[in-house]
């Protein structure tokens, strides 16, 4: 029960009606209440007991009483007016404990929630595993239960706000540093991964090394204060496409020259495992018929493609194909043969002209879009492959990939990791976090990224792998993604966004306020609690570009293989061809 010596800040208001889920209160002269402020109060009831009822400010208003006019003000400050200002707090009740729901009563004390009081009333004290996710308004941790983050009891977390100003990503980010940083996974850290897809320059290239800042105290005691080491991510790996009609495999990037490798994907792979359906990656509606002839296609493919060489080319009925665009033609002149015997077997016996000639359309438009990606002119080396085995935290950057590509990339690595997780059985956790994901999942439409990633959040948290989501608005996802998450975070909004019902679990003057939010400010929506937390989280301990960087990533067995240009580890680096030349100490004479 709470400490009936503590200074009250108020006593139950009789004005306004008082339920057990709301009350208000009236604060005393020289005493004030904040939004999210955390209060408690008791009442006596016969036969049970004292009953604590505790809940967040949600709402605070103050008014001359006895003026009724608004001129009256001019009067009642001259003096020539009797009236009293008063301030009233509306509490959004949180708690009641016992669960013996009374209201409180008219003119019982009201004071601040502090330690375990507080604890009780936010559902700290029954949180067994608790994840930091910043502080509140009175300088307190606030805590989400992992239960809801690691499929135990939910998973998945939305997280939506106007871009550029919400900071969704960086509140992504630190709520997976939070994750395996605090400790709460106890020794599940070890399977425990992240995967991050990066489509906002090269801002995500740099996780790994430690911010400029870093050296400014208040960061420090940010940190220290919810339990944290301020450092970077000890274990990153970074993959990017590689540089466009390049025949050497070189990232596309300019920031970050070490440590980082190419992706891209074989003709052989794209034959053999289907991948023709996520070129076809846009929202469609599923009563286009052409469907039917990427199905038939990807099958064929399947069937007749056979490795040849060891770039990733292959050879289908005897000719050979050595680049995605030879791929397209192939396919092309297979579907537009005269010969029915020839056509029937890649287009299906009663497909029209039409639907041919629509398949077709869209299949030559992913050919600037996906040739940098698909290749059968480069080495097969087994550090192109997308993994998240060798490093906790992978980023896929995809912000040198056309739109197309992008989706292509989200969908083929999501369908894989996917397959690899239900094979492996559970055990690990997969984070997975997606900018942009109305992209990837809009709500009106079909398509086989989207299907991907329903099934992600339907059943994902029965296979480990938890969806972390941000998109400017909300209501542009897919229902079944955003109703499955149980973590939802709201940033600054748009007003008419605001307004629409996917944000009703946000009472009304939050509502407000998350259209006026400054940067760095979250409202965070758990199940256990029933009103929404405002958050600050702390600035980023590591580099979120090139420009912050305060040197060198900490020197782990990973970066050191990298350094010394021995085999890679996983994440993409390469041999440094000029690692035996001895050092230069000072530049040639001009």
């Amino acid at each position: 029960m709470p400490d009936q010596a503590k200074p009250r800040v108020g006593l139950v208001a009789g004005t306004e009606d008082a339920t057990p889920l709301l009350f208000h209160v009236a604060l005393a002269p020289d005493e004030y209440l904040q939004l999210d402020d955390v209060v408690v109060t008791v009442r006596q009831v016969a036969g049970v007991g004292p009953v604590m009822s505790s809940g967040v400010v949600t709402q605070v208003r103050a008014r001359h009483e006895g003026a009724s006019f608004g001129s009256d003000v001019f009067l009642i400050n001259s003096g020539v007016l009797p009236a009293q200002v008063q301030e009233i707090a509306e509490v959004t009740t949180t708690r009641v404990d016992p669960e013996c729901y009374v209201p409180p009563r008219p003119g019982e004390p009201v004071h601040r929630a502090t330690g375990e009081e507080r604890a009780r009333a936010l559902y700290f004290d029954r949180m067994d595993r608790k994840v930091p996710v910043g502080m509140g308004r009175d300088g307190e941790p606030v805590f989400v239960n992992l239960e809801f983050l690691d499929g135990t009891r939910g998973g998945h977390v939305s997280i939506s706000g106007i871009s550029g100003v919400a900071t969704k990503t960086s509140f992504a980010l630190f709520l997976l540093y939070s994750i395996f940083r605090s400790g709460v996974l106890g020794n599940r850290a070890v399977n425990a991964k992240a995967l991050i897809f990066s489509v906002k320059g090269e801002d995500l290239l740099f996780l790994d090394h430690p911010n400029k800042r870093l050296a400014d105290p208040e960061i420090q005691q940010g940190y220290a204060r919810l339990g944290l080491a301020a450092e970077p991510f000890p274990s990153a790996g970074f993959f990017a496409p590689p540089i466009p009609e390049d025949t050497t495999g070189r990232p596309h990037v300019s920031g970050r020259t070490s440590g980082i490798g190419a992706f891209w994907w074989t003709l052989r792979e794209f034959c053999a495992e289907e991948l023709l359906r996520f070129a076809f990656a846009d929202a469609e509606d599923e009563r286009n018929q052409y469907t039917s002839v990427i199905h038939q296609v990807a099958t064929r493919l399947r069937r007749d493609a056979i490795a040849a060489g060891t770039d990733g080319a292959v050879s289908i009925e005897g000719r050979l194909l050595r680049s995605y665009a030879q791929l397209v033609e192939f396919i092309s002149d297979k579907l537009l043969d005269e010969d029915h015997s020839v056509r029937a077997p890649w287009a299906g016996p009663v497909t029209g002209t039409g639907t041919i000639n629509a398949f077709l359309r869209r299949l030559r438009s992913s050919l600037k879009p996906l040739g940098t990606i698909v290749r059968g002119d480069l080495p097969d080396s087994p550090g192109r492959r997308i993994s998240t085995e060798n490093q906790q935290v992978t980023v896929v950057d995809l912000h040198n990939l056309p739109e197309r590509a992008q989706r292509f990339v989200v969908g083929v690595v999501l369908a894989a990791e996917t397959a690899r997780k239900e094979a492996a059985g559970p055990g690990g956790l997969l984070f997975t976090m997606i900018d942009e994901l109305n992209k990837y999942a809009p709500r009106d439409g079909s398509s086989p990224i989207k299907e991907v990633l329903l099934d992600i959040a339907e059943r994902g948290r029965s296979l480990g792998i938890i969806l972390i989501g941000a998109q400017q608005t909300a209501s542009e996802v897919e229902r079944r993604i955003v109703a499955n998450s149980s973590i939802k975070v709201v940033g600054r909004l748009d007003p008419a966004e605001a307004g629409r019902p996917e944000y009703g679990f946000l009472p009304p003057a939050q509502r407000g306020r998350a259209t006026l939010a400054r940067p760095g400010t979250m409202f965070v929506s758990q199940p256990e609690i029933p009103v929404p937390l405002a958050v600050e989280f702390p600035f980023p301990a590591w580099a979120t570009r090139l420009s912050e960087s305060a040197g060198d990533p900490p020197r782990t067995p990973a970066t050191a293989a990298s350094t010394h240009g021995e085999a890679s580890t996983g994440n993409g680096a390469v041999r440094d061809p000029l690692r035996r030349l001895p050092p230069v100490d000072d530049p040639p004479p001009f």
